[in-house]
């Protein structure tokens, strides 16, 4: 695949992850920096650090919100569902609109808040299908795409594997794979979720494995990068480690920090 040229000559790009309806700081992120790039999930369905915003409290209240998150802390995920689809049932009103119309407005402020130029990919609660129609000319989208900017080859892949969350982009390991494998040998291989070490994939408050990728770990090995970045676990053990010849870099809760990774050379 053919990459796109970009040509600076001091080039310094801002990265962020997980921004979960962080749209004021957003508007900032690529404040200094040539480019930002963004490893999705920018919906915010339920915050499990203040349970009040979200998608879900919005339509059932916080004490319901309080209820769902204790249930899935403590991995009792059919209970969860089934509470779920009660409170569905009650408010009579049909689930997939409700929340594509919640989605759409929260889509609606996060691509205007994105600088010109954004590179960015779907994260695991992201709903790749609405994308088209919000991300403006300066906001290029790829997954198992490659792109040049400064000299330096990006090679995109995003959402997250199948998981008994089952959020919206949700995909088999053998897609999954596949998508590496198309995106081939890169300096900085951006991704939402974390390649599968156990230091990079648990969540310290949330104290379960989050799912990683297995097929991204071992083309960080055989490919070597420069960088391997993303995000998804909002809380590791360790936020930065070392591969081989990698460095392999969580970017980040931005919903929680508001600050991008700087990337310069």
């Amino acid at each position: 695949m053919a990459a796109t040229h970009i040509d600076y000559s001091r080039t310094r790009i801002h990265v962020v992850s997980d921004v979960h309806g962080n749209a004021r700081d957003l508007a900032r992120a690529g404040d200094g920096a040539d480019a930002l790039v963004c490893l999705g999930d920018l919906v915010l369905f339920l915050d499990y650090a203040d349970h009040s915003r979200g998608i879900f409290p919005d339509l059932f209240g916080r004490e319901n919100a309080d209820r769902i998150v204790e249930l899935r802390t403590a991995r009792r995920f059919e209970e969860a569902r089934a509470f779920g689809a009660a409170l569905w049932a009650g408010i009579g009103t049909d689930r997939a609109t409700a929340i594509e119309k919640a989605v759409r407005k929260q889509y609606a402020e996060m691509f205007a808040a994105f600088p010109t130029p954004t590179y960015a990919t779907y994260g695991n609660v992201d709903m790749p299908d609405l994308w088209p129609e919000y991300a403006g000319p300066g906001t290029t989208v790829l997954d198992g795409e490659r792109v040049e900017i400064g000299g330096l080859v990006f090679g995109f892949v995003g959402g997250g594997l199948r998981t008994p969350m089952r959020t919206p982009y949700e995909i088999s390991d053998e897609e999954y794979a596949a998508k590496i494998e198309a995106v081939g040998e890169v300096d900085v291989l951006c991704t939402h979720i974390p390649p599968e070490v156990p230091e990079l994939v648990y969540d310290t408050v949330a104290r379960r494995f989050e799912r990683g990728s297995r097929a991204l770990l071992d083309a960080i090995r055989r490919t070597r990068p420069r960088y391997s970045l993303f995000g998804h676990v909002h809380q590791p053990l360790v936020r930065r480690m070392r591969i081989g010849a990698t460095e392999c870099v969580n970017v980040g809760h931005f919903a929680g920090s508001g600050r991008p990774f700087a990337l310069e050379w």
